[in-house]
């Protein structure tokens, strides 16, 4: 029993120290307007589980067209890399249900 006490502590803190997967905290910035997990409510579009590649695309477009909204002056804060984390790790999400999904 307190061998798996032990066990179980480590564990624990084995994960607590582990690191968040890759794009996960430059995604947070996504959230504070599409939603927690990119899960949207009201007028704002979901943006979690879309397929990677589309949306890397749809982030790369903004990054380079005319700055006219909040989204094309994000986008550009990042790098092609770091954008393409975002991408992979909403992609990763479950899909959120709003009308633009």
């Amino acid at each position: 029993m307190a061998t798996a006490s032990v066990a179980m502590l480590g564990a624990i803190a084995f994960h607590s120290n582990a690191a968040p997967p890759p794009g996960q905290l430059l995604a947070a910035q996504c959230f504070q307007c599409h939603g927690t997990n990119g899960q949207a409510v009201g007028g704002f579009e979901s943006i979690s589980g879309k397929k990677a590649n589309e949306m890397f695309n749809e982030l790369r477009e903004m990054g380079q067209r005319r700055a006219e909204t909040i989204m094309d002056l994000q986008v550009r804060a990042y790098t092609p890399e770091q954008l393409r984390l975002i991408a992979n790790y909403l992609a990763t999400l479950p899909k959120g249900s709003n009308r633009e999904d």
